[in-house]
């Protein structure tokens, strides 16, 4: 017999990959609370909380991540002179609304958050990135840009890997860039304009 796509265990969840499975997978673990992390079930993987529902997805695969990275050290290196940003990555946790949610890499204005308290943060941050992988084509990760827009996000980029393009979206509609094109600059994030290539570093490396 075919197993499941998903089984729970206790309060761990094991998820089992079969042909068919779209992801994101909806998860229902038994004493599961949204506004307590300690109930979230233990995955590999990664969680979101939206519109009422656990959502999964696996983990990131070896492009997704190494542009990842390549994401949260350019963003890094801009705020080193850049002291009112602070730069969230490894999945940065939001909590929006009602919804949980987590991006790639986010940029929050430091005034906004605080200092880190070791909770999610309540506030919208100025820029959210995400990096498409094997699991979410482009049409997934605009669902989530719409989201965040909805939410009081600035900015979003929308990183494609394979493409070696990224779109920006924000209030105002979207622009795409390939290589030899930098990203227009936004008055909210004097200087952040990089280059395309920037955020493909390491996966034209190897």
């Amino acid at each position: 017999m075919a197993q499941p796509a998903v089984q729970l265990l206790d309060d761990d969840a094991v998820l089992l990959r079969r042909t068919g499975v779209r992801f994101p997978v909806e998860l229902r673990p038994a004493g599961f609370r949204a506004d307590e992390l300690s109930t979230w079930p233990i995955v590999e993987g990664r969680l979101e909380w939206v519109e009422g529902r656990l959502l999964y997805m696996p983990p990131c695969a070896d492009l997704q991540q190494d542009v990842a990275v390549d994401v949260v050290h350019l963003l890094r290196t801009w705020s080193e002179h850049q002291p009112g940003f602070v730069v969230g990555g490894n999945e940065a946790g939001m909590k929006l609304g009602d919804d949980i949610r987590a991006a790639d890499a986010a940029l929050w204005l430091r005034a906004d958050v605080g200092p880190s308290i070791g909770r999610l943060r309540q506030k919208p941050p100025l820029l959210a990135v995400e990096v498409a992988g094997q699991d979410e084509d482009e049409q997934v990760l605009r669902d989530k840009a719409r989201w965040y827009l909805s939410h009081g996000v600035g900015i979003v980029w929308l990183v494609l890997p394979t493409a070696r393009q990224v779109v920006v979206l924000n209030e105002n509609g979207e622009s795409r860039h390939s290589y030899g094109e930098r990203l227009a600059e936004d008055p909210r994030l004097s200087g952040l304009t990089p280059l395309v290539e920037q955020f493909f570093t390491q996966a034209d490396q190897a």
